[in-house]
């Protein structure tokens, strides 16, 4: 998917889409204030400098969505890497959507669909049989295919079936807005148009592209540990950023893991603060691959798989 047809996928989507329940994210927030206003932020552009509140504002609004995203929506929701109860559950879900990445049984249910097809033709942000914005971008801003046609995605969805019970997730995951309209209107009510840019705007941006990088940079550059049946890689600069989901390929190798980062090498973060929490007695059953699962993985590192070579890629 090139640049044209990208922008004119994301107005296909405006216009198809319900802004505040159901549909995407609105096509003007996500794709040009919120990143016109960073870049005008970053370049100083006349833009207000931001001060140590500012600073802290951006740090703060930046991990604690970003651990919603990671521990919340992805190792929770999506994989069941844990156990914790009903109101922490919902604290993470709110996390999460604060971090406007639509609900977390939407998020979940897609992620199991890249697992189930990863890097083939069902795969939904795959940059082996697509393109790299798709992957990076391209499968959220712009695709119909989700919600035009959800009967495609009945497996994904079966994965977060069980979340359905619970009317206030449900509730959320069609309101899924509401959590970072509230964030950024309580960044503005601290500190003005300086707590807006930086306590919402420029972290959800960050947010954005570091979770998004893992979809597209960490199926093309990288290191394979484990011969996966996909063309994930570890990338460390993006497990930095991303609070260690950037281990990809020991993802792809133990999905189920609560821990990304097997070794001290592998920075994740996220694990870190879910093992902080098992102590508090937060959550708990923490899953983890044993020595003789790693050992028995390693030993099939000779049958990596490289999809890059396997033919040319499917048109989006």
């Amino acid at each position: 998917m090139g640049p044209l047809r990208f922008a004119a996928a994301q107005c296909q989507r405006e216009a198809n889409g319900a802004p505040l329940g159901d549909g995407p994210p609105l096509l003007v927030t996500t794709s040009v204030i919120m990143h016109s206003a960073t870049a005008w932020a970053l370049l100083g552009a006349g833009a207000p400098p931001p001060g140590s509140l500012e600073l802290a504002m951006c740090v703060g609004s930046f991990g604690l969505r970003m651990f919603g995203i990671t521990a919340g929506y992805h190792r929770y929701f999506a994989h069941g890497s844990y156990r914790t109860s009903r109101p922490f559950q919902f604290a993470l879900a709110v996390l999460g959507a604060s971090a406007w990445q639509k609900g977390p049984l939407w998020w979940a249910s897609h992620h199991a669909e890249h697992h189930l097809h990863s890097d083939s033709a069902g795969d939904p942000h795959s940059p082996v049989c697509g393109s790299l914005l798709w992957a990076h971008m391209g499968w959220f801003w712009a695709c119909m295919e989700y919600d035009a046609h959800p009967a495609a995605f009945q497996a994904g969805r079966g994965r977060v079936a069980r979340f359905r019970q619970y009317p206030e997730l449900v509730a959320l995951d069609r309101f899924h807005h509401g959590p970072g309209i509230a964030l950024g209107a309580l960044a503005y009510a601290a500190d003005g148009l300086p707590g807006l840019l930086w306590g919402f705007i420029v972290p959800t941006v960050g947010v954005w592209h570091a979770t998004f990088a893992v979809n597209s940079a960490c199926h093309r550059w990288g290191s394979r540990r484990f011969a996966t049946t996909d063309n994930s890689r570890n990338n460390v600069w993006v497990a930095l950023a991303a609070f260690g989901e950037g281990n990809h390929n020991n993802h792809h190798a133990f999905p189920w893991s609560a821990r990304h980062g097997l070794t001290w090498r592998e920075p994740d973060l996220s694990y870190a603060i879910l093992r902080a929490l098992e102590l508090l007695g937060v959550v708990w059953d923490l899953r983890l691959p044993t020595q003789e699962q790693l050992e028995r993985a390693a030993a099939r590192r000779s049958l990596t798989v490289n999809k890059q070579a396997a033919g040319p890629p499917d048109k989006l």
